[in-house]
């Protein structure tokens, strides 16, 4: 036995936020996160977690979108940007704008996005999004 194994099994290991004994926020090997006991991540760890997250979602987006890799890196970063934000499975859920994306037909695109619940939910977020979309270039 060694320190690692030792801790591993008096803390558990846990790959999701979870209240310990005292109600404290907690994520994997007890490692505290909530800001009341003095928890939290350093901006390494965050930066870490962050690209291998953008790196998971383009997998997902290249793997499900045949032509992403067609678009050009603004519009591409548009389908990114939404997956990020809601999951690959939400993003395939706007099957019009992605037609409308397989056959370049950018102000179409930008249309679709505009009238989604998306647009209504996030209004700012989705207007940069649709400009993205209908001239190409980063918003």
């Amino acid at each position: 036995m060694d320190i690692r194994q030792q801790l591993i099994r008096d803390e558990d290991c846990k790959l999701y936020a979870y209240p310990d004994k005292f109600g404290y926020i907690t994520i994997g090997i007890g490692r505290l996160i909530d800001k009341r006991k003095g928890g939290g991540i350093s901006q390494e760890e965050a930066d870490y977690l962050f690209e291998h997250d953008i790196q998971k979602i383009k997998a997902a987006v290249a793997a499900n979108i045949p032509f992403f890799k067609n678009l050009n890196d603004a519009r591409q970063g548009v389908l990114l940007n939404m997956c990020f934000n809601m999951g690959i499975n939400d993003l395939l859920g706007f099957p019009k704008m992605l037609a409308a994306m397989e056959r370049e037909d950018w102000i179409d695109a930008g249309k679709h996005l505009l009238g989604s619940l998306y647009a209504k939910q996030l209004p700012a977020r989705a207007g940069r999004l649709a400009q993205q979309l209908v001239t190409g270039e980063w918003q």
